[in-house]
């Protein structure tokens, strides 16, 4: 009897199908996503800590794509609001690259186009529409993307921004999240953002992203500061102790000891190296070897010091899964008093 027969005749127990123990709990979502408000989370709660809010102004969606594909459900004020145009060309830019959909050309005023022509009764719905330079869109006139040459626009017209989806995936469950510690939570788009920010007159950037949130944005600004401390999340390391190289194949292999001479890999450092190539004061992540001698990393993942002993080290933050960096910008006449925190999911 061959093996496979034996296996179909083998006497076993019948097991019971347990489809409860597939069932995902009710909001569930993918650790990638669940990740983000985590981050968001944990970040209010020390705030909270640290001074008393009492309001907070949450972006969530860099664009309504909702009110985009259906703008009948705000009725006509949203149709022909100045927000519209905001939203629609921001979610054209981050669709299709910030450049022309038929040339690529790049860093050139770029125009909303109807890949079907109102011409030809083609909508306004963003499904419909494209970015394009204007000697293309002269170019094409009243024929469609497909006439003009370019069936593949038609076709990725159709499909949804992808990252545009993984935010509304995430952005109610970060409410929700939020309301539930009892702060006033006032939402808002991107586009919106946008919109205050060049109101405002202020360059782009995440934190006077962060000041321009939300219709609660003021029509003046003062500052008392020019320099923010960005928080970016970075993990704590990885489950994974085996280095591969492109092939799959192990190349190395990483000690399962995580603190050597009293530090661990994402230690913030300060090491006062007194001779040799490195002498000098350097700051930065270290990255610990048990022989001793450390790396040091700049805030760009650069290395500034290879081999450092551990003696020179001093300990200035312990790893916690983030990456601090400091940031000055210009304000004139205000010298740095106050470092603003901006949160980066």
């Amino acid at each position: 009897m061959t093996a496979g027969a034996d296996h179909q005749n083998r006497k076993t127990r019948y097991r019971k199908p347990r489809f409860n123990n597939r069932k995902r709990k009710e909001g569930w979502l993918p650790p990638s996503l669940q990740s983000r408000v985590d981050n968001i989370q944990n970040w209010v709660a020390k705030l909270q800590k640290l001074c008393p809010l009492t309001h907070i102004s949450y972006e969530n969606a860099k664009f309504d794509t909702q009110l985009m594909q259906n703008p009948e459900i705000s009725g006509v004020e949203y149709q022909q609001g100045e927000l519209q145009g905001y939203e629609v060309r921001e979610y054209l830019l981050e669709k299709w690259g910030r450049k022309c959909a038929y040339c690529g050309a790049e860093n050139v005023p770029l125009e909303i186009e109807h890949i079907t022509p109102k011409a030809r009764h083609g909508t306004s719905r963003v499904s419909n529409l494209t970015l394009a330079c204007r000697t293309c869109n002269e170019a094409k006139g009243t024929m469609t993307a497909e006439e003009f040459g370019y069936p593949e626009i038609q076709k990725q017209a159709r499909i949804p921004l992808r990252d545009a989806t993984l935010v509304t995936a995430t952005r109610w469950k970060v409410y929700n999240t939020l309301t539930e510690k009892g702060l006033e939570v006032e939402c808002g788009t991107g586009a919106k953002t946008k919109m205050n920010r060049i109101r405002l007159n202020l360059p782009k950037d995440h934190h006077f992203d962060a000041i321009c949130v939300g219709a609660s944005t003021p029509d003046k600004i003062i500052f008392k500061t020019n320099s923010v401390l960005h928080i970016k999340a970075k993990g704590r390391g990885s489950h994974c102790r085996t280095n591969l190289d492109k092939y799959g194949f192990p190349r190395g292999y990483l000690s399962r000891q995580k603190s050597f001479f009293g530090f661990q890999t994402g230690d913030i450092v300060k090491a006062v190296v007194p001779k040799g190539k490195y002498k000098g004061i350097l700051f930065g992540a270290v990255a610990c070897r048990k022989t001793g001698y450390f790396d040091i990393k700049n805030k760009d993942s650069v290395r500034i010091g290879q081999g450092i002993n551990h003696k020179y080290c001093n300990i200035l933050s312990r790893a916690d899964g983030y990456e601090y960096a400091t940031e000055h910008f210009e304000v004139d006449g205000i010298p740095p008093t106050i470092e603003v925190i901006g949160i980066l999911p």
